[in-house]
């Protein structure tokens, strides 16, 4: 648990590294997590619509956390499973009991910042909501016609009674519980019903007021008002919202089903009607009334979340593009072109020229869908195959394969459908890919496909060259703007032989190959990270100590930790930069005394995946799509691939060190499994690394010739005969 002792082993002959703890329980790290992206909404330097939003990320982790985590260890408890985890050795009812712990502060800690701190601000720029008792009589007006014009068509009271059951509500919908009062035959009786709050409006209206004001009221306001209406005849006694979230976890029988599609598509509507796991609350709702619910949903008490509203805080999210008042949010950074496509001419030749490095969002995300597009277009190119795992609304990626197929290409897409929370999204892609002509392959079965691959086959003379990008993130143009990652271009043959033998794995009966180059989970990728972690042990004298830097989002594998225990005990030196969950405790003497644990959260998602080995002095650099967890390891297919060409290893090293000297968003963690901010000494120069690389991408696109940027990338239409 968080504050507990550490026992260290003081045996000299031999250390046991399995003692739990050595170890943070991974749903308390998550939760520490959580607590630190928090800390961005409770902290004064960030502009008030930022810390809005980041209170808005809070609630929507939150949310996951519930339907996913906490949703899978109710159904252990549930079946009577009692065996500990493999790390801290917390049985799922102790997770569970933790879990209640640390969720309630954190969410007592959302609603005091919101209302003590975060209101009160927005009211000093003129920005407010409102209760209908506070309106004005020019807004009741408003009000009153948009309720009746916009929302009363919309609602569907719900009486429960012997004959009408309690209603099977949607996850995450915010709904109204009604007590009312009925009279007949002169006796009155006490009735209860539920309002849907509809999820089809908007949550927040704009009130008329006058310059310089922007005053808003909240959807479920507006009902409570006007509920009356629904319920003629009827006296209200009481009307609250409540918001359930339920289980939303997947059950897939892969080996059994016929068609992953289909299968998927029926799951999809049974995550609807989870067992509900959560119910919030107002804190103004009556013990009756939520004993109520608390029946129906068949939930307990430590399940319970009062708060003094308004529920569900992830409308924050698109309250954040509040038209105007642009000063409260943060300055833009837009992407710039990237530094190893200056001066090119041609896509294609541009990476025949070199291997190339893009750092994404501080460099734009076009040359991938350019990449994408061009391959489509040009005649020379003979066939696109890749792996997409989550992807945009609007995807131009997929719009450039559908016409690659239309322009009679042979083009091969791994479509993960089982991607959480995707898998709607990427069920209508499958279909459209397929309607153009695409192969479409729904991965491995038991596998999820994780890695970012693409292969373009293309002509060139008498023979065929092989183009391929390797990626830390997704082909999501959409969140390409909004996390940290890095792709990298290159047409080197073992690269090209490498992605073959991926595509022929995925898609046929082939046995794992040999790499050349990259290493692939679930077969190898885990056994090759030991082996370099044991190379650097052999390598590491006291003179000369080894060193491993370590850039993931998240770090679980057992097997790995205790690997990284043995290197520390030998005295390897280790940084790690882990945004989200880490189960490993560091600066215990004799285990991890020489491990070093910091968490950047920032504007950006650090997402990149970046692993350093000193290896004596002949550095190895490594990117991959796959995190320390053992679901990466051993149920998912990815890939690491090394960066040799010097001044690529030169420029992912220097994003490595420039996050290690972070002191404006990099959080500490100790042995205790405590977080703490890292304060610039007196003196010291701020390092704030993403505006760093931001600044970077600016200075190089400086240098780019006056000719505009996208329109120098052009497709090559021809090839010279060697």
């Amino acid at each position: 648990m968080m504050g507990e002792s550490i026992i260290v082993n003081e045996r000299e002959d031999k250390v046991d590294f399995d003692y739990t703890s050595y170890y943070i329980n991974r749903e308390l790290s998550w939760l520490a997590f959580n607590r630190r992206v928090l800390e961005e909404a409770e902290d004064t330097d960030n502009p008030v619509l930022e810390r809005l939003k980041f209170l808005a990320i809070t609630s929507s982790n939150l949310d996951e956390f519930f339907m996913v985590r906490v949703g899978s260890m109710k159904d252990q408890e549930k079946h009577g499973i009692t065996t500990p985890e493999n790390k801290a050795g917390m049985t799922p009812r102790q997770q569970l009991a933790a879990i209640s712990v640390e969720a309630h502060n954190m969410v007592d800690r959302q609603y005091e910042l919101l209302h003590q701190e975060l209101i009160p601000l927005l009211a000093s720029y003129g920005i407010s909501f409102s209760k209908p008792e506070d309106l004005t009589e020019e807004q009741r007006t408003f009000l009153r016609t948009y309720f009746y014009e916009r929302i009363y068509p919309v609602l569907t009271p719900m009486a429960v009674d012997a004959s009408r059951p309690f209603p099977m509500l949607l996850n995450k919908s915010v709904n109204l519980a009604v007590m009312l009062e009925s009279e007949k035959d002169g006796k009155s009786k006490v009735l209860f019903a539920v309002v849907q709050v509809p999820s089809v409006l908007p949550r927040y209206i704009q009130l008329p007021s006058q310059e310089g004001i922007a005053q808003f009221i909240l959807l479920e306001d507006v009902i409570c008002h006007y509920v009356d209406s629904l319920f003629r005849g009827n006296r209200i006694l009481s009307v609250k919202p409540f918001r359930i979230t339920r289980n939303a976890d997947l059950t897939l029988d892969e080996e059994g089903a016929e068609d992953l599609l289909k299968e998927i598509q029926k799951e999809l509507k049974k995550r609807r009607w989870g067992a509900a796991v959560r119910l919030e609350v107002t804190r103004d709702m009556d013990d009756y009334m939520k004993g109520i619910l608390q029946e129906s949903l068949e939930i307990e008490s430590c399940d319970v979340y009062e708060v003094p509203g308004p529920l569900d805080l992830t409308f924050l999210m698109k309250f954040y593009s509040v038209p105007g008042y642009n000063e409260l949010r943060y300055r833009s950074l837009p992407p710039q072109p990237p530094a190893d496509f200056i001066g090119e001419n041609n896509i294609f030749e541009a990476i025949a020229h070199k291997d190339i490095l893009v750092h994404h969002p501080y460099e734009s995300f076009d040359p991938v869908v350019h990449f994408v597009k061009q391959a489509a277009e040009d005649p020379n190119v003979l066939a696109i195959k890749q792996t997409l795992y989550r992807v945009s609304g609007d995807s131009p990626i997929v719009n450039a394969l559908a016409k690659a197929a239309e322009n009679g290409k042979q083009v091969t897409v791994l479509l993960e459908l089982k991607a959480r929370f995707d898998e709607e999204n990427n069920i209508v892609w499958a279909k459209k890919l397929e309607k153009a002509g695409c192969h479409v392959i729904y991965g491995l079965v038991g596998l999820k496909t994780h890695c970012k691959v693409t292969l373009v086959v293309r002509q060139e003379g008498q023979k065929l060259a092989r183009y391929v990008h390797l990626g830390t993130g997704n082909y999501n143009d959409s969140t390409a703007r909004l996390y940290t990652d890095l792709g990298m271009f290159t047409c080197d043959e073992q690269f090209g032989i490498d992605a073959s033998y991926m595509f022929n794995h995925l898609s046929g009966y082939s046995k794992t190959p040999k790499w050349k180059k990259i290493e692939a989970a679930p077969n190898g990728l885990r056994n090759k990270i030991l082996q370099l972690i044991d190379n650097e042990i052999a390598k590491s004298t006291p003179e000369k100590p080894g060193h491993i830097i370590l850039k993931m989002n998240a770090l679980t594998d057992k097997k790995l930790i205790k690997a990284l225990f043995k290197a520390s005990a030998a005295g390897v030196q280790i940084d790690m930069i882990i945004r989200g969950i880490c189960c490993l405790r560091p600066g215990i003497p004799g285990v991890s005394e020489n491990i070093r644990v910091r968490s950047i959260v920032d504007r950006f998602l650090e997402h990149a995946r970046i692993f350093y080995f000193q290896n004596g002095g002949d550095e190895r650099v490594y990117l991959s799509s796959a995190d320390w967890m053992t679901r990466n390891m051993e149920r998912r297919v990815e890939i690491m691939f090394p960066v040799e060409v010097e001044s690529l290893k030169k420029r992912v090293k220097e994003i490595l060190s420039v996050q290690l000297q972070d002191n404006v968003k990099a959080r500490v963690l100790d042995s205790q499994g405590i977080y703490t901010i890292i304060q610039p000494m007196e003196g010291e120069k701020r390092v704030h690394s993403q505006l760093h690389f931001h600044n970077v991408a600016v200075k190089n696109m400086k240098k780019i010739r006056q000719t505009p940027y996208m329109k120098q990338l052009k497709p090559k239409t021809h090839v010279e005969e060697v």
